[in-house]
Formats: structure tokens, sequence, C-alpha cells
């Protein structure tokens, strides 16, 4: 049953049967046996329960059409394949001009059971009546999800429609709900990051919030989806969680989120009383008493050899496992160094193939010039426009390490950061080669009065989010963790739709801790006005130092202002972030809004940005929030911020105008290239 609450009501009676012992021995027996084999037909019977439907009527067919056949078509296949193992399937119902696309998804705790296949088999065949002419069908079920339509979105996350569930059984338990709130906003996000880890995409979490209290939660999303995309539908679901309710879920066609204060969710029954105690003895055979003395002699050797073979036999499993693990390392990076062979040869451009699409090197063809090289417009044979940076021959890193970080680079794909093509390495060129995004860099527009005007309130938040999810996808979602170290505006290109693209990520250092998330360098690569404190003059640098550059964007972004432009410290000006706290404590924030803005903006989602922004700059980078605490902040107005302290106004000793690189008192490369941190969880 899939109700929220459900009792079996066991009604004791009294009875006085008079019988013998072998009778009442023998109906023992055939009770044991009949519960044994019929309560767990009882347990299972399952029944599928219909929450919502969403039917977009602007797509329709004709019934009894040929789409209709192939809907029908696609329903029966989805019903035939409800036994997987993995409880989710897609699949395809192709002719011409009438493709059909579908799949459906079991609530992972449910996954292999009856449940599934029963609430698979009941939404397909209901599906007609529900949406009887609807060419886009999102139908859900307490045990699954159906989803139908006549354009592909298999591997893409969909964010609407959305429904939303809440418990309105007031939980008298909660007495603080600020408490409350906190508890299921760091729960939640620990769901998402789970989930989207997880091979079936699925995670449940419980959380303590008080000694009476306990709070779960329980994330999935469909397994066609990539880590990225999951935990972003997940973050996205949480900030539309009701917060003043004891539970409360957020079903989309991608995902589901669910937090309630009892456990909802299934998990494998305890075995039945008799099997966990063992047989019973009758007093028949029971063996005379033992002596004191001999009992106690015998309890001695008993232990002893009991102690003597659970050491011998720790010892030699931890032995086997140790082995294992490391027989199981080697050939795992045996494999994983084969992979990124066979990806370095495969993503190596020959020089003239270069040559060739940017005409060699034509200063028409130039896109842009800073300390690390230029940067050139392509067009390869297939007509794939191409950006070829062209590295300067300062670069000392050598081939080989160069070839393997290209490698690691090349694997991180997500539609926020700019993907990386390929390289060449002939002669004395040492090439780079990228998709070709159209709209330039953000500070194109974002720092000229003209340009800025294309950037209303609604765009700049689209780019803001964007530039959050590549971060955060770089920080918790890729394969590696990867620390960015030169976050700046103009290393955030638009495409066509004005969506953000983080780009010089490509330069990256792997080390072999698997949980390391911060180090510490003498070579100090970065923008001078973006780089945290604790990295300009310390060379620490962490996933908040990152923090730290994105908060600056964000204070850009939302002011229209550069940090330093108008707030040089040589000229005894603040800088913006100073500005900014200073405004913050004169209680002056809206001053800082761009003008162009105050037709588009509203003033308090204006300040909320302004104090995340605050949060992300502070001195100290344990008290900046992770991205995943940011998402939920710049999405949710209901989570609570907390106060930010004092920010870092200016860092590093002194600036080299013609590439804005901050020097510091350490040996630090001022060329202006990009050195990300790759770091191998």
């Amino acid at each position: 049953m899939s109700c929220y609450h459900t009792c079996i009501a066991l009604v004791n009676t009294k009875t006085y049967v008079m019988m013998n012992h072998q009778k009442l021995k023998s109906m023992t027996t055939l009770l044991l046996i009949f519960s044994i084999f019929t309560l767990p037909s009882f347990l299972t019977i399952t029944e599928a329960v219909y929450l919502y439907h969403v039917c977009s009527n602007t797509t329709t067919f004709t019934p009894n059409s040929t789409f209709q056949s192939n809907v029908n078509r696609l329903l029966s296949t989805l019903s035939s394949n409800s036994n997987r193992s993995t409880g989710f399937y897609n699949a395809t119902v192709q002719t011409p001009n009438n493709a059909v696309y579908g799949l459906f998804l079991c609530r992972g705790d449910v996954v292999g059971t009856d449940a599934c296949e029963t609430c698979v088999a009941t939404v397909t065949a209901e599906a007609p009546e529900r949406c009887p002419i609807e060419k886009q069908v999102v139908i859900w079920y307490d045990d699954c999800m159906l989803r139908y339509s006549d354009e592909s979105f298999f591997s893409t996350s969909a964010e609407s429609p959305s429904l939303y569930m809440w418990n309105t059984q007031n939980a008298s338990g909660i007495t603080d709900q600020n408490l409350f709130n906190k508890v299921l906003a760091a729960t939640v996000t620990e769901v998402a990051a789970q989930t989207s880890n997880s091979s079936h995409m699925f995670a449940t979490k419980e959380t303590s919030v008080s000694g009476f209290i306990t709070l779960y939660g329980f994330g999935q999303c469909t397994q066609d989806l990539l880590s990225g995309d999951c935990n972003w539908c997940l973050l996205e679901a949480a900030t539309q969680t009701p917060r003043s309710n004891a539970g409360g879920r957020v079903l989309k066609p991608s995902c589901n989120l669910r937090f309630e204060i009892y456990p909802f969710y299934s998990s494998a029954p305890p075995p039945p009383a008799s099997i966990r105690e063992g047989p019973k003895v009758s007093p028949a055979n029971i063996p005379p008493p033992v002596p004191e003395a001999k009992k106690s002699n015998r309890k001695v050797i008993i232990i002893i050899v009991v102690v003597v073979v659970l050491v011998a036999f720790v010892t030699i499993l931890s032995s086997i496992c140790i082995y294992s693990r490391v027989k199981k390392r080697g050939l795992q990076l045996e494999v994983e160094a084969k992979d990124d062979t066979k990806t370095v040869e495969s993503l190596q451009f020959d020089l003239g193939t270069i040559e060739t699409a940017t005409n060699k090197f034509s200063d028409n063809n130039k896109l842009g010039e800073g300390g690390f090289g230029v940067v050139f417009k392509g067009t390869l044979a297939n007509e794939q426009e191409i950006a070829v940076k062209r590295l300067s021959k300062s670069s000392r890193q050598g081939v080989q390490e160069f070839k393997n970080e290209v490698a690691l680079v090349a694997k991180l794909q997500h539609r926020n950061l700019v993907r990386l093509l390929g390289f060449c390495l002939e002669g004395e060129e040492t090439l780079l080669v990228y998709e070709y995004v159209r709209n330039k860099s953000l500070d194109y527009f974002l720092f000229e009065s003209r340009k800025r005007e294309q950037l209303d309130w609604s765009s700049r938040c689209m780019i803001i989010g964007g530039i959050t999810r590549g971060i955060l996808y770089l920080h918790e979602d890729s394969r590696h963790r990867v620390i960015h170290r030169d976050l700046k505006a103009s290393n955030i290109l638009l495409d066509e739709n004005m969506n953000p693209k983080i780009s010089d990520f490509g330069m990256a250092r792997m080390f072999g801790v698997d949980d390391q998330t911060q180090g510490n360098t003498k070579r100090i690569v970065g923008t001078y006005g973006y780089m945290a404190p604790e990295y300009a003059m310390e060379g620490l640098y962490s996933i908040k130092s990152d923090v730290y550059s994105f908060g600056v964007l964000l204070l850009e972004i939302t002011t229209g202002r550069k940090n330093f432009l108008g707030f040089h410290p040589t000229n005894g000006a603040p800088t913006l972030i100073g500005y900014a706290w200073k405004l913050w404590n004169e209680g002056k924030v809206l001053e800082l809004m761009d003008p162009l803005l105050k037709g588009s903006c509203s003033p308090n989602e204006f300040l909320r940005y302004v104090h995340i922004g605050l949060l992300c700059v502070q001195e100290d980078a344990n008290n900046r929030p992770t991205m995943s605490s940011v998402v939920l902040m710049l999405k949710s107005e209901t989570i609570s911020l907390s106060k930010p302290e004092r920010p870092a106004f200016f860092t590093g000793r002194f600036i080299d105008h013609r590439d804005h690189v901050a020097v510091s008192a350490h040996n630090c490369s001022a060329n202006g290239l990009t050195i990300s941190n790759v770091v191998a969880r």
C-alpha cells in the first residue's frame, strides 16, 4: 500500500483449548509454516495510488491516427519492461513524422518489488484515459512516474511541470522552526548530492532534528540524466519544498524530492521472531546440570577457542580485502591510464588542420589577446566553428603533463562550461581547441553602458544561475574536484541565447589524495580583484577561493560596476566590495543598483542578491558558503541568510595593468594563464 500511514491491528484474544502436547506441537508447526508462506503475500499486496497528471493542450493528435498507434505500442513496450532491475526504462517508437518518446521510473525503494510492476502496468493502462489526445504527458503515481512526448527529452533535465504536495499534519514536536528549517536545508542538499553521485540516481537520508524528531529525506532522478543535471534538478526542487510543514514533496518530470518526520520509504523487513530466536528446545532434550567448576572451565575453553577463531578469521579476511583493494586499484589505474592515452590520441589535432581553419592565424580571425596568448576563430572542414587558443611560448609545462591535463579536462562535460575539443603540439606551437561561443564574454556586455542595456534583471539572474550551476559541477558533480582559480567576467562566455559558459578551466593538475579539497602553491595565477585573500597572500586555495570569486562576480553583475573601476586602492578609494560593505552597514544598499535595472528588478530581490554576494566574499574562508548552499539561497526566499562578516577589500601587492594579474611576494607567473586544480575524489 502506498498511503502515508499504514497500520496493522493485532487483536489479542484469550482462547482456552484443551489438547495434548503432540497436537499442540503439530498445530504450532503448521501455523508457523502457514505464516512463513502466506504473510509475505499479504505484505506485498500492492495497489497503484494515483497522484496527478499533466497533459499539454497545445500538442494534440487525431484519434485512430498513426501517432495514436505509436503511443499504444510505446505503452505496451514500457509495460512489458516493468520488471527491470533498475526500475527505469525508456523507449522510442518511430515512424516518419510520428515519433513517440517515453519512459517510466519506479520509486527507488520499490524497485524489484511487485509494487513497481503493478504501478507501471496501471499507469500505462490508464494513460489513454487520462490524456486521450495529448502528445506530451506526465503522470505521477505514488510508486512510479510515466512520461511520453512527440519530442525527444532523453538525457535532458525538465524542471516543469512541477507538482507540490505537503503534509497537513501538525508537527507538534517541532518547537524550534528555525532549527528545523536549517536541518531541512542541509538534509535536502545532502540528498541531492548523494542522489546525483549514485549509480541508480536514488538516495535517502535520516537526520536527527532533536531527541524526539528525525527528518527523513528522499531524492531520485531519471537514470538518463548527467550527475550535474540531476543535482541541479533536485536543488531546484529543494527551493520549492514547503518550509512550514512537517513534510512535503516536489515531483518533476526528471526528479522528485520528499521529506517527512516519519519513515515513509520502504526498507527490508526483519525476519520473523521464530527465525531470529533460533530453534526451541523441548524439556525432554535438556541435558542434566553440569557442575559449576566444569561449567566454568568449559566456558573459558569455549571463549578462548571462539576468540582465536575470530582473530584468525578477521586477519585472513583483512588480508584478502587489502590484497583485493590494492590489486583492484592497480588494475583501475592501469585501465584509466590506457583510457586516458586513448582519449589523448583522439583529441590531438594536426597543425595543418588548425592553420587552415584559422587562415594561418590571420589577424582577421583574432578574437582576443591576453597574457596567455591569442585566441583565434576557426572553421573546420565540416563547417564546425572553433576557438583556438595559441598559448604563449613562455609556458614551461612538459609535453606529457600537458597531454594528461588535456585528457582530464576533456572529460568535463556541462552545459555551462566551454567544451575543450582538443589540442595541438607541433614544433613550438601549443594550441588548445575549444567550441566557439558566439556572443563574446560577459565583460563585453556588462561594463559597456549601451551593451548593458541588453541585460535586464531576468537576463542577469539567468546568467548568475548558469555560472552557479557550472561552478557547482566543478566542485561537486564532476568526476574530479576542480578548483578554477580564475573566475572573472572575461572568462564567462555567452552563447547565442545569452547562456553563460565558464571558460579557461583547462590547465589542470591532479592530486592523488581522494578527499583533498584544498592545497598550497607558490605559483599564483589569477586576476586582481577576483582572487581570495588567502590565495593571493599565502598561496592557499580551496573551493572557497572560487566562492570568493563568484561573490565578486555576483556583485559586479547586479551593480553593473567593475570591482576596481572607480574604486582603485592606489587612489585611496574603496573597492566595489568595500563600497557595498559600507552601504550595507548604513542601510543604503539600494544605492548600488544599476540604474538600468530599476524598471525590472524588485528591491527585495536585489537586496538578497547583494546579501549573498557579501556572504561569499567574507575574509574568513570558513565563513563563506558552499556553492550548493548558494544555489538554495539564490532560488528560495524562505531560507534565512546569516549576517555577513567583514569582507576582504583587496588582495595582492601590486597590479600589472597590462594583464590585470595580481603579483604577490611569492614567485609567481604573470602570463595570465589560468591554472585550475583538479583534485581526485
